[in-house]
């Protein structure tokens, strides 16, 4: 009988522990589970931000070399403001009036490549009364036989009393009689290179844009009708 009871409070026993280690199982395993189902949340480095890029303008056209920069801008922001009247935008030309006409400048720009050719170029009796090589003013009143300033259309060729001839059309108040005066590109005797070396200056015209008879027929060339004349002196 002790035997008997002995062996019973053994398996009691046994069963006791049982339970307790598996209660420990499975609560080791719920920890577990626990565990894996709430990781620890990793904290991002710290990354500086990175600046934009600053807006950089759209670069104006650089004046070619020879051409004061403040007329050329002042040329470019002409053909800008007559964009819709004048159709080719490939080549320009500006005439300095602030040079004696001892100097070549008449210039012919080309835009898109940066190249610039240089001419002789006459201004007008009204424009230099006394001949002094220099242009004093300008002017756009019918029969001033004066040189005018501001933006000029190149237009159809003719023949006229100056031989082969190109007419304008002038585009600005300061011009815009240029049509009715007949003021025109041609070439000239007056306006040739020898004029210099006997005279120190070349002649004057009656307001038109008188260049060098054997040089005529490249400026025709380069610059073609729907192109742009700017002239000024300031």
């Amino acid at each position: 009988m002790h035997n008997l009871d002995s062996a019973q409070t053994r398996r009691t026993m046994l069963r006791s522990a049982f339970v307790i280690a598996s209660g420990a199982a499975v609560s080791g395993c719920v920890s577990r589970v626990e565990t894996a189902l709430a990781p620890a949340i990793p904290v991002p480095a710290y990354v500086p931000p990175v600046p934009k890029a600053p807006v950089v303008a759209r670069a104006a056209p650089r004046s070619p070399l020879g051409i004061r920069p403040e007329l050329f801008k002042k040329a470019i922001a002409a053909l800008d403001r007559h964009s819709g009247k004048v159709p080719s935008h490939d080549r320009i030309a500006i005439a300095d009036f602030s040079m004696p006409s001892s100097r070549p400048r008449l210039y012919l720009v080309n835009l898109g490549r940066g190249e610039v050719e240089t001419f002789l170029v006459s201004h007008g009796i009204g424009s230099d009364p006394e001949h002094t090589g220099l242009l004093h003013r300008f002017s756009n009143e019918v029969n001033s036989e004066a040189t005018c300033e501001g933006a000029f259309l190149t237009s159809d060729y003719y023949v006229g009393k100056h031989g082969d001839s190109q007419r304008l059309l002038g585009l600005d108040p300061t011009n815009n009689n240029a049509m009715d005066r007949a003021i025109v590109v041609h070439s000239a005797w007056y306006a040739n290179a020898d004029m210099i070396g006997k005279h120190g200056k070349l002649g004057r015209s009656q307001g038109c844009f008188a260049v060098g008879q054997n040089e005529l027929a490249k400026v025709f060339e380069r610059l073609g009708p729907g192109r742009m004349i700017y002239s000024a002196k300031a």
